[in-house]
């Protein structure tokens, strides 16, 4: 086996349309396809990242809340790559969006920081050189 490369994460959100302006609007990922599916009362939502990764945005009704924030088992956050830090934060915060202090990573010197999306998923601004 070979994996190439990260092909998409998929998101199960508890406020359709909240969550498709945050991801659309405040992230600004632009939209690849969309579709409602009657028989589930639910839409699925394919966003585009730059790499070509996608995110799949989903909802499902009655779906549980996330157990806990943010040491439960399983995915523990998504990371997106950018190459300012501090200006992605700030433009986070000019939207009104809560972003944690800014760290820097031990390991490889880079600058990171947290936010969260409208149902509290952890999400990563991480500094790419």
């Amino acid at each position: 086996m070979h994996i190439s490369r990260l092909h998409h994460v998929a998101i199960i959100c508890s406020d359709y349309p909240r969550s498709k302006r945050f991801y659309t609007e405040v992230l600004g990922l632009p939209v690849i396809h969309e579709t409602y599916r009657a028989a589930r009362d639910s839409y699925k939502l394919d966003l585009a990242l730059p790499d070509g990764s996608q995110i799949e945005l989903f909802s499902f009704p009655g779906a549980p809340p996330r157990p806990s924030y943010p040491e439960a088992q399983g995915l523990r956050h998504l990371a997106f790559g950018v190459a300012d830090v501090q200006a992605a934060a700030d433009e986070l915060k000019a939207q009104g969006i809560s972003v944690e202090p800014l760290r820097v990573d031990e390991i490889t010197g880079q600058r990171f920081t947290f936010f969260a999306d409208p149902d509290g998923l952890p999400l990563e601004l991480y500094e790419s050189a």
